[in-house]
C-alpha cells in the first residue's frame, strides 16, 4: 500500500493525481478532448497541477511513497515534460518510480467484457496500438502501424472487440465489421494509473530513475520550413 503522485502526459491531457492505496484521493487534468484545435498546455500546468492534487489531499510532498508516470508511447514532447518532472521528484524526495503503459491506461476505461484495442494517434493513417484480452492482458505486442480496413479482422472474427483512445476516428471510417464497437473520444487519464501503479509498486517492479526514458516507439521528427 502506497501514496502515490500519479502523472498523464502522453495526449494533450494533462493530468495528475493523488492515489493512496490504488484509490484516488486527488485530480486535476486539463483534457481538450471536445475542444477544437486545442494545444498542449504541459509546460505550463503541470507543475501548477502537482501542487494542486497534494492540497487537495491534504499531504505534503514529503508523505509520497512514490511516482507513477504514463511512459508512452504518445506525444515526444508530452511525454519528455511528463517523465522529467516525475524523475526530478523522484531524484529530489529519493523514492521509487513506477512507469505505466499508455495503452495500457486507456484499455482500463473499457467496462465491457470484450477484446481491447487502444489507439493512439500518430500521422496520417497511422496509429499507436496494442491488443488486450477481455481480462485487460494484453496479448499483442505494441505497434505503430498504417491504418487498413482489414487491420484487426483476425480479432473481429472472434467477437466483439472495443476500439479506444483519439486514434479511433480514423479507423471508423475505413471499419464496417458488425464486431467493432468504438469509444472515440477518449484520453488517458491520471486516474486510471492509480490500481495499475499501486500493483507495480507491490511487486517493487520500479524503474532505474537515472537511465529511465519515455517509450517513444517511433523516433522524434522535424520538418524544414519550406
Amino acid at each position: 500500500m502506497a501514496t502515490l503522485l500519479c502523472i498523464e502526459t502522453a495526449t494533450t491531457n494533462c493530468s495528475v493525481a493523488i492515489a493512496i492505496n490504488g484509490v484516488v484521493v486527488a485530480l486535476k487534468e486539463d483534457n481538450p478532448k471536445n475542444q477544437e484545435g486545442k494545444k498542449f498546455s504541459h509546460a505550463e500546468k503541470l507543475h501548477r497541477y502537482i501542487i494542486e492534487v497534494l492540497s487537495i489531499a491534504k499531504i505534503s510532498k514529503n508523505e509520497l511513497e512514490g511516482v507513477a508516470v504514463s511512459k508512452g508511447p504518445g506525444s515526444y514532447t508530452g511525454l519528455r515534460i511528463g517523465v522529467s518532472a516525475a524523475k526530478g521528484i523522484c531524484f529530489a524526495l529519493d523514492i521509487p518510480l513506477v512507469s505505466i503503459p499508455t495503452l495500457s491506461v486507456l484499455a482500463t476505461q473499457v467496462s465491457d467484457k470484450t477484446a481491447i484495442i487502444p489507439m493512439l494517434d500518430a500521422r496520417r493513417m497511422e496509429v499507436y496500438s496494442a491488443v488486450f484480452n477481455s481480462a485487460k492482458e494484453q496479448v499483442r505486442s505494441t505497434e505503430a502501424q498504417i491504418l487498413e480496413s482489414t487491420s484487426f479482422d483476425n480479432y473481429l472474427e472472434e467477437g466483439k472487440v472495443t476500439f479506444i483512445g483519439d486514434g479511433v476516428e480514423k479507423f471508423k471510417t475505413i471499419c464496417n465489421h458488425p464486431n467493432a464497437l468504438f469509444i472515440e473520444d477518449a484520453l488517458p487519464s491520471a486516474n486510471d494509473i492509480a490500481v495499475l501503479a499501486e500493483a507495480k509498486y507491490k511487486k517493487s517492479d520500479t524503474e532505474d530513475v537515472a537511465y529511465f526514458e519515455p517509450y517513444y516507439l517511433k523516433d522524434f521528427m522535424t520538418f524544414k520550413k519550406q
